[in-house]
């Protein structure tokens, strides 16, 4: 059986930064599969589809804003991680778009230093979450 590898789904209105973010990913010495996409609507019509491990947003992008996909994503889906990796350094865009669900919130270029660490650590915690949540699925399961 083939280990599993991580789906990242990456939104960036910018075609260097997502190429960027994939190509400092895989240099990580990690196997993740990244889809990357241009716009919000292209976002949420593949999250809709398809299921990813995380979200990595732009906080502006052609469509509705990286904040209005981060409420979307966290009114269908609560666990999967969302990080913004943008250049709005303001705290009111950071603010903000914590209080929409992000998990993480990390400014271009400044921190992309902390870029592989911070998905590392958002993925992990999310397969502790997916790991209780199929446990309990399975008692709840196995009581009926």
């Amino acid at each position: 059986m083939q280990p599993y590898s991580p789906r990242i789904l990456c939104m960036d209105n910018d075609r260097d930064s997502c190429e960027l973010i994939r190509l400092m990913l895989q240099n990580s010495n990690a196997d993740y599969s990244i889809t990357s996409v241009l716009t919000s609507s292209e976002a949420l019509s593949l999250a809709a589809i398809e299921r990813f491990d995380l979200y990595i947003l732009d906080y502006r992008v052609t469509g509705i804003s990286g904040v209005e996909v981060c409420r979307t994503l966290r009114w269908t889906d609560t666990g999967t991680p969302i990080m913004f990796f943008t250049a709005e350094a303001y705290g009111r865009e950071r603010q903000e778009a914590m209080q929409a669900g992000a998990d993480a919130y990390l400014v271009k270029p400044n921190d992309l230093k902390n870029l592989t660490e911070t998905v590392k650590r958002l993925l992990a915690r999310s397969d502790t979450r997916r790991h209780r949540m199929g446990r309990a699925a399975e008692n709840t399961h196995t009581s009926l």
